[in-house]
């Protein structure tokens, strides 16, 4: 869980998530949305993949991030549970 944290605690990933929540995009989509160098976003992707908030497929000669709820949903869980704990 600290690798969610981690990956949230930054601004431009929150905003790729974000990016990411209507489509599936590539690496060079999700670049040309932010005035970063490539390589950047790339340890961004990475970062947030690691935390698997995101997955990646390859199509052909790129590659494509999709956005993984699940992980959320298990953050979010664990957040109202320590709400309703006594």
């Amino acid at each position: 869980m600290n690798s969610v944290f981690k990956a949230l605690n930054d601004e431009t990933r929150r905003a790729i998530l974000s990016l990411l929540k209507d489509q599936d995009l590539s690496a060079g989509e999700i670049a040309a949305a932010f005035n970063i160098s490539k390589p950047s976003i790339s340890h961004h992707l990475d970062i947030l993949k690691r935390a698997n908030l995101v997955s990646s497929e390859k199509k052909g000669q790129y590659v494509f991030y999709s956005l993984n709820t699940t992980v959320m949903e298990d953050v979010m869980q664990w957040m109202i549970s320590l709400k309703t704990t006594k």
